[in-house]
């Protein structure tokens, strides 16, 4: 089937050789030509939005989703509706939260049926390393997984248990020799600075900071980084939240270690001080730090040691949030941001004087990277997919429930003033989303890893 050339034009395109006037040319689902400003192809459709950016779509490497068993906290659907809401082109869903969890190839063909004919947005799936499954680990990396997930402390979930350091020395070598990441939840409970939990109910957000330490992210990437020089594994920090882990990761990657780094928005957009005892929408693990820590991790964005920022989209019914209670030590620790990923960076980062272009390269162009998908993700160039973000980095929005299309709405973004509205979302040459509405249909495709076997999922 032959398509009619479409021509998105801008006077800030986002391309790899910086922001510029330009016409991006699709034609289907693909980028064909990114053009000078004045050179309309002929016979083609033009678009002009004037000066609104158009980014490549976002690309998201951390949610939760939590289909199949438990899609009243948040399904296929609701998610992938928010992640198109706010510019989100690909995602890729956590093994834990749904039911099965995703630590056996049967469990992960029952994540893609209970996904088929509900997708928004392009979606990958990784697998987990739980205490028992090392044998299940390759047949998993053949069936098309992005990667593997592992918690180094009690997941939140029962049946996604903690890998202890005799698991992940059997799990890492066969990791390492696909060449995918192992994604680590760095918090390690040491016996050497083990807190004093409060046993009662406790609002004091104080209390729960106490509770998880910077020690145990310290404890957990010490080991990471040992493992990950014994193996060569490719190892992934996810949402650091510590600042103080960093001059770690700097001396660990200095010396060659396959190490990359992610922090999320809630711990560039918040800090401690702010958070007000009861008000458990704050809640996610590892916690929400003090303003110093905040400013640090911005500066370990511009050193590039943290290499680009995921949601950790982790939502939940609203009684499970515990909101009347206030109970920090009780309530689930989960922070639904999904669809404000992109102006809630936005508005801090151009406090700290960066631009667009590097928005979008945390959020885009590097995590593309880190899956490596970045053969048809996370660019505006010829061949690529035509994903794009078209957005208006001027105009502010109050967050509400009646803009938010999570399933659920509870979220410490609500009243927030936010920058960067997000205007149209293109999923491979098709609207997705338009001004305030989802405008496509599930479209969305199922992206597999690389050594994907036509034997198995």
């Amino acid at each position: 089937m032959t398509h009619r050339q479409t021509c998105l034009r801008s006077k800030r395109v986002i391309t790899p050789q910086g922001v510029r006037p330009a016409i991006v040319v699709f034609e289907g689902e693909k980028i064909v030509e990114v053009s000078d400003f004045n050179a309309i192809p002929r016979g083609s459709a033009l678009e002009d939005v004037g000066d609104l950016v158009i980014s490549p779509g976002l690309v998201d490497s951390h949610v939760h989703i939590n289909e199949p068993g438990r899609t009243e906290w948040e399904g296929f659907e609701s998610a992938t509706k928010a992640a198109a809401a706010g510019g989100i082109t690909t995602l890729v869903d956590m093994p834990l939260n749904s039911s099965p969890v995703t630590t056996t190839v049967n469990a992960f063909k029952k994540k893609l049926a209970s996904a088929e004919g509900k997708l928004y947005v392009d979606c990958g799936f990784y697998g987990g390393l739980i205490p028992g499954n090392t044998d299940d680990l390759k047949p998993l990396i053949d069936a098309g997984v992005l990667g593997v997930k592992a918690f180094l402390v009690h997941s939140g979930i029962d049946e996604f248990p903690n890998a202890t350091e005799e698991e992940l020395c059997a799990g890492m070598p066969i990791i390492a020799k696909s060449g995918l990441p192992l994604l680590v939840h760095c918090e390690l409970q040491s016996h050497s600075n083990n807190p004093i939990i409060p046993q009662s109910k406790s609002r004091n957000y104080a209390d729960y900071i106490s509770s998880r330490p910077r020690q145990w992210e310290h404890d957990a990437i010490d080991l990471m980084i040992r493992l990950c020089r014994e193996f060569s594994c490719r190892t992934h920090v996810v949402h650091l939240s510590s600042a103080d882990a960093v001059s770690m990761l700097v001396k660990a990657r200095k010396s060659g270690h396959p190490l990359t780094i992610e922090t999320c928005p809630h711990y560039l957009v918040f800090s401690a001080e702010e958070i007000h005892d009861g008000d458990t929408r704050f809640k996610c693990a590892p916690p929400i730090r003090e303003n110093e820590n905040r400013v640090r991790l911005w500066q370990a964005l511009k050193d590039g040691t943290i290499d680009f920022i995921v949601s950790d989209h982790s939502p939940s019914p609203p009684e499970f949030k515990l909101l009347k209670e206030g109970d920090f030590q009780k309530a689930w620790g989960g922070i639904a941001s999904l669809q404000f990923g992109l102006p809630a960076v936005w508005t801090e980062a151009k406090k700290f004087g960066f631009r667009v272009e590097d928005v979008s390269r945390w959020m885009s162009s590097q995590p593309t990277k880190f899956l490596s998908l970045d053969d048809k993700k996370g660019s505006i160039s010829p061949g690529h997919d035509a994903d794009f973000v078209v957005w208006n980095p001027e105009e502010s929005f109050t967050v509400e429930p009646s803009v938010t299309f999570h399933r659920h709405k509870v979220t410490p973004y609500e009243g927030k003033i936010l920058f960067g509205k997000v205007e149209k979302t293109y999923l491979r040459g098709e609207l997705a989303f338009e001004k305030g509405s989802i405008v496509g249909r599930q479209r969305g495709s199922v992206l597999y890893g690389k050594h994907k076997q036509r034997s198995t999922a």
